[in-house]
């Protein structure tokens, strides 16, 4: 899996916040619990955010996908942060490089397909996800 210098990067800074700081590097990829190939790693989390905001980085391996889903009541940010691929937004095809942005609207029918060299995104919700 492609990985260049802006995850090292991730993990090896912190999360600053008012009242203490995490190592990024100690959070815990997390296997996404129904698509294979997809972990998370959970950066920001509506309890520090009474619920607002949460941030995440989704890594989707080489040819693996975040197969339709929806977030019920939920706007996702995809900033693409490495690797490549498809996003598929309703009907609209979204060919994802690295500086790509998507806005996905609440309730709306969405999925990510990981190119050859695999992705992570930065992904970011309103109101928070966890």
């Amino acid at each position: 899996m492609c990985v260049n210098g802006i995850i090292k990067k991730f993990e090896a800074n912190k999360i600053n916040y008012l009242d203490r700081d995490l190592n990024a590097s100690e959070l815990a990829w997390n296997k996404h619990p129904q698509f294979e190939g997809v972990y998370i790693k959970h950066l920001i989390k509506g309890q520090d955010t009474n619920g607002n905001l949460s941030c995440h980085i989704v890594k989707v391996e080489p040819n693996c996908a975040i197969l339709e889903h929806i977030h019920e009541g939920k706007i996702e940010i995809h900033e693409v942060i490495e690797g490549s691929g498809t996003c598929f937004l309703s009907e609209k095809e979204i060919p994802y490089s690295v500086g790509s942005i998507a806005l996905i609207p609440a309730d709306i029918i969405h999925k990510v397909v990981a190119g050859n060299d695999g992705i992570f995104l930065l992904a970011k919700f309103t109101p928070a996800l966890l």
